[in-house]
């Protein structure tokens, strides 16, 4: 088949949306001949570069930006957003002149993966794939409490520009266009359906490559000599480190640590907390690491510590499922639907108190039963294997095509 992709965000050995354009390219590239629209700013230079190594003749680069301003996106966020939605436009005249050319099978749009933003591909006269897209998620209402008020204007300017971009007649044409619109969350299915689309299938986006996977076992060989309990990421109010700092205080665990790992505008916030309760020298804050560095500590660890309160993707959880480390998360978003009760446990985020009781009894439950921790750690590096790998993933999406094209879905 002729493959046409949509990927904005692109570049080889990069996680998060950068690898989803990059990856799910060179996967498709395996099975059918892929024509990919990208942006020359981010990869190109690490595309031509892994290309000279390792040719793959099914896989070519169409590198375009806005003729005018072309790198305003580097203005700030709303420039970002701006230029991502003209690019969007100007990504339907390029494709239109190639689909004369080249006469594709079928269209993708691969990233940005967010559902409130068209994609003006959805317009040419072949079937058309969304997705994965996400952003529909929300923090319960009840956590509200604990946000600051800058914070909590965050997330009603996040709500109303969501609300704003699913109200745009080109998105919801976008969805109700589309063959198939594949969502990383049941909540932003529930949130497409009503923009018109017919046919949603929840699909994460989040994998790994069978290197991550392998260089993540090695991590994680060495079985922790204390209990250590560890979270990742940027420190961001949404992130819910504030709840696993409070369940670490209430589970009580005299000879155990907890590591935070990231910056943040929360950091100093943070570390008060952590004094407030009383777990000050327990508790280790540490900068930003190069990412092998971060991932030893990750294997070093008992366990992740992943709190989320709106996260469509949750890379990191599949990363510490790979290094043999059971997940604690609430069951909510992105890690609800990679964690499971074999590989960790997933917390009911019914209001903060019942989260921080549930994520303090996890953390309990893993401190006493080594064998427990063993055999998810076991499971989680099988469940990434089975499902959350870019290899396997390459296949389905391959297939998939087929079934779209021949309106199986």
């Amino acid at each position: 088949m002729k493959v046409l992709l949509s990927a904005y965000a692109c570049e080889p050995g990069r996680g998060t949306e950068l690898g989803v354009g990059w990856n799910t390219a060179w996967e498709i590239a395996k099975f059918h001949e892929v024509w990919v629209l990208t942006r020359p700013d981010d990869g190109r230079e690490a595309i031509e570069a892994t290309l000279k190594l390792t040719p793959n003749p099914n896989l070519h680069f169409v590198y375009f930006t806005l003729p005018i301003l072309g790198g305003f996106w580097r203005w700030g966020p709303i420039a970002y957003l701006v230029h991502y939605y003209l690019w969007q436009v100007q990504a339907y005249f390029v494709a239109r002149r190639l689909h004369q050319k080249i006469g594709f099978d079928v269209a993708h749009h691969v990233t940005f993966v967010r559902h409130s933003t068209p994609s003006f591909l959805a317009f040419l006269p072949i079937p058309f794939i969304w997705g994965p897209v996400g952003g529909g998620e929300s923090a319960p209402d009840p956590f509200w409490r604990d946000f600051s008020f800058k914070n909590k204007v965050y997330e009603v300017l996040r709500s109303l520009a969501r609300g704003f971009g699913e109200a745009d007649p080109f998105a919801r044409l976008t969805a109700q266009r589309s063959a198939v619109v594949r969502v990383t969350t049941e909540d932003t299915a529930v949130r497409v359906r009503a923009m018109g689309a017919t046919k949603v299938e929840v699909f994460p986006e989040a994998s790994l490559t069978e290197e991550e996977i392998l260089r993540l076992i090695q991590c994680g060989t060495t079985n922790p000599s204390a209990t250590r309990f560890i979270s990742m990421g940027r420190l961001l109010h949404w992130k819910g480190f504030h709840l696993g700092l409070r369940a670490f205080a209430k589970a009580k665990l005299a000879d155990a640590e907890y590591w935070v790992l990231g910056n943040g505008p929360d950091r100093q916030r943070l570390e008060t907390l952590a004094q407030e309760l009383g777990i000050e020298q327990q508790v280790k804050f540490c900068n930003r690491l190069p990412r092998e560095e971060a991932l030893q500590k990750l294997g070093s660890c008992t366990a992740l510590v992943h709190p989320s309160l709106h996260d469509s993707g949750g890379w990191v959880c599949l990363e510490a499922m790979a290094a043999g480390r059971p997940v604690i998360c609430l069951d909510l978003g992105g890690p609800s639907l990679q964690v499971t009760s074999e590989t960790g446990f997933k917390v009911p985020a019914q209001d903060p108190e019942q989260a921080v009781q549930g994520l303090a009894e996890a953390m309990i439950c893993l401190a006493k039963d080594p064998d427990l921790q063993v055999r998810m750690g076991l499971a989680g590096q099988q469940r990434v294997k089975e499902f959350y790998n870019w290899e396997t993933r390459g296949a389905l999406i391959s297939k998939f095509y087929q079934d779209v094209v021949e309106n199986k879905f």
